[in-house]
């Protein structure tokens, strides 16, 4: 089949001129290529899309065009979608992606995103799955072969080490090649080989003093020979910065954010260097070869393509059952959840999170939603009306102060030229309201008998384009969290966001911690049947929650964030491998997730010759519930003695009292001597066993 399709678009590339060749290989508008309509060959139309299929703009200009036939079904970040550990789920949520991007129309979907999360204050770590490339690749793989099901590309991004949004034009990597290729590779490899993803996107970032979107080391060397990928590679919009390197690169499409198509470096000042024997055309032959044979795998070409569809009833089942199985329980001291709803009757939710709609912002990850439920929605519509259901909004964004008219004194100092005092008295009202708004939540709690703090983070610091400085929480939540503690000392916290934040000044006062994520349209509704029992949370970490930023290894080891190069110094110590090899204890740590009942494990099975990890698990509380069983390994030839790597994982669901056998496939090689660790969390080790060849 390959052949075959290989040789009709040598056989179309012969008839294609020199015109219609640099039209296929950039962008003829800020999302798609030009088409040869003599030829029947149509434009490659792309979207972005890691939480949905995004709204549509004007060809060229960044104007939404504001029709209403792009509202669409608004899926969980995919940091939420890890912290499932459920690989069916990926494969379906992908799959609802793919049919909603072909549905619009769409040829090619901008995701997944697998960069690693080196640092914890990346702003475009919600994107991402982990900090652990084993579960990435695990998550990666089966939502790319859901999504392509519907005749429409994955594009995997952003190869490589993007890890960071400050400086992500020019910054420049260095890291040791081994480092690169045992963490920030293995996804990307996964994706293309085994996922068979049809696209990749380059990284805005250098590597090793190479833009990646023309890098002969990595574009070339790694995914061309060493992968052996056939696939068209996309550059991120703007990453491209040099004709000649990109002409003889491996890259195949250039993309950018500006309007001014023709003068994109594969557009006209390319069709000028062929034409004067500086560039050869067969440079360019490769890249539309290459996109030739794409259309042909998404069967653009002979009519015979799946039609998709959008925003369907199974679509929003699926948004809902993957925010239902991301919510992660972090702390249930006293057992105050699940609460029973036949005992409630006044709830008061405290917290502009429970109010705030999450799906316009983030930057390219934003999505026009057809709807999105709130906390505060999903919690109302499920107690019903016998429920007093209170809402104090506690905290409010800086913006939100500047939306009225200011005093004619403020306009004065504007108008004198003291825009420090002008912004003296800014800072002043916010925090008079803020702290209006506190007090106002901390008296009425004292009247309420359940309440629930949801907070957290937003697209403000969630963001493309921008890193966080440190964890802690914005808009003084801490102050407020510490006096509702102060008030109501069983205060039920939520957090929402999708990095983690600091905790430190009021967590041994906080008995109950639910984390939330940014769990798309159905996401209120799913923190509502979790707090409400109703859905025992089964959710697990796919990142370490530090105490503070200061306890991840690249502001530890190496460094954090640079304009100009950034030197991935802490090498492979990143996330859990960090904190485990130097005795640093996290918040929650990797993998760390509750339920509302307990597993116990037993009688660990090591079978080297099939590469087989077992162990019996058991439900001994008295509901039903999903655990994760993770399988660690522990080198003994590794100089690092504590140092270790998740190897395998299964997520399954059991009865009440129910015990199973489960066996857990090991891709990787379980040397002689190694240790496998089988355990709950990454500190929570159950079961220990050696390899010893016999």
């Amino acid at each position: 089949m390959k052949t075959q399709i290989k040789r009709r678009a040598e056989e179309l590339l012969k008839k294609l001129t020199l015109d219609e060749k640099i039209g296929m290989i950039h962008g003829a508008q800020l999302f798609q290529t030009a088409g040869v309509p003599r030829l029947g060959i149509p434009p490659l139309k792309m979207s972005d899309g890691p939480m949905g299929v995004r709204q549509e703009f004007e060809p060229d200009r960044w104007n939404a065009i504001g029709h209403s036939d792009d509202y669409v079904t608004y899926l969980p970040c995919n940091s939420a979608l890890a912290a499932t550990w459920n690989r069916t789920l990926a494969y379906e949520m992908g799959s609802v992606l793919g049919e909603e991007a072909r549905g619009r129309g769409k040829d090619v979907i901008l995701g997944p995103g697998v960069n690693i999360k080196r640092s914890p204050l990346c702003g475009r770590n919600f994107e991402y799955f982990s900090e652990d490339p084993y579960l990435t690749k695990e998550m990666a793989v089966p939502y790319i072969q859901g999504v392509q099901l519907w005749d429409v590309a994955a594009c995997v991004k952003h190869f490589a080490a993007n890890n960071q949004e400050t400086g992500r034009l020019w910054v420049d990597v260095e890291i040791d090649e081994q480092v690169l290729r045992d963490i920030y590779l293995p996804a990307f490899y996964e994706a293309v080989t085994k996922g068979g993803a049809y696209t990749i996107m380059g990284a805005y970032n250098k590597l090793y003093g190479e833009h990646c979107c023309q890098s002969d080391f990595l574009l070339h060397k790694i995914l061309r020979e060493e992968w052996g990928y056939d696939g068209v590679v996309i550059s991120d919009w703007g990453g491209v910065h040099d004709t000649n390197q990109a002409a003889l690169s491996q890259l195949d499409i250039e993309m950018s954010v500006t309007y001014d198509f023709d003068d994109y470096f594969l557009a006209d000042p390319l069709k000028k260097k062929i034409q004067a024997g500086e560039v050869s055309e067969t440079a360019i032959d490769e890249k539309v070869l290459r996109i030739l044979i794409l259309m042909m795998r998404l069967h653009m070409l002979n009519g015979e393509r799946k039609t998709g569809a959008y925003n369907t009833p199974g679509h929003r089942n699926k948004a809902l059952e993957v925010a239902r199985e991301s919510v992660v329980l972090l702390k249930n001291d006293k057992n105050r959840l699940p609460l029973k709803k036949e005992e409630l009757k006044s709830v008061l939710l405290v917290g502009e999170n429970a109010e705030c709609l999450h799906a316009g912002g983030g930057g390219s990850a934003e999505i026009k939603a057809l709807y999105e439920i709130s906390p505060l929605m999903g919690l109302k519509s499920h107690l019903g009306g016998n429920v007093t259901l209170g809402y104090a909004q506690g905290y409010c964004r800086e913006e939100k102060m500047e939306e009225g008219q200011v005093n004619w004194q403020e306009t004065s100092l504007k108008d004198s030229g003291a825009p420090e005092t002008l912004s003296a008295i800014q800072n002043d009202k916010l925090e008079m309201k803020r702290k209006e708004l506190r007090l106002e939540a901390v008296r009425l709690a004292k009247e309420y008998e359940t309440v629930i703090y949801i907070g957290g983070l937003n697209h403000d610091f969630d963001c493309e384009g921008l890193d966080r400085e440190d964890m802690k929480l914005p808009y003084e939540q801490d102050t407020l969290i510490k006096e509702l503690l102060a008030a109501k000392s069983d205060t039920i916290v939520v957090m929402i966001g999708g990095s983690p934040v600091e905790m430190e000044t009021w967590i041994h006062q906080a008995h109950t911690v639910l984390w939330g994520w940014y769990g798309g349209m159905e996401g209120g509704n799913a923190l509502a049947e979790v707090l409400l029992g109703e859905v025992n949370p089964s959710g697990k970490l796919p990142e370490t929650f530090y105490k503070s930023h200061k306890n991840c290894s690249a502001y530890a080891l190496g460094e954090l964030v640079g304009d100009k190069k950034v030197v991935y110094k802490e090498g492979k110590y990143v996330g859990y491998r960090y904190l485990d090899q130097y005795l640093i204890e996290p918040r929650f740590c990797f993998g760390h997730g509750l339920s509302y009942t307990n597993f116990e494990y037993r009688n660990l099975e090591i079978d080297r010759r099939e590469d087989l990890v077992l162990c019996l698990v058991k439900n001994t509380g008295h509901v039903a519930g999903g655990e994760i069983i993770q399988v660690y390994k522990r080198s003994e030839k590794n100089e690092d003695s504590l140092y270790k790597e998740l190897i395998g994982f299964e997520k399954i669901f059991l009865e009440r009292g129910e015990e199973r056998q489960v066996t857990l496939h090991i891709q990787e090689e379980m040397e002689n001597g190694c240790e496998i660790l089988v355990g709950s969390s990454s500190r929570d080790i159950r079961l220990t066993g050696s390899i010893h060849m016999v």
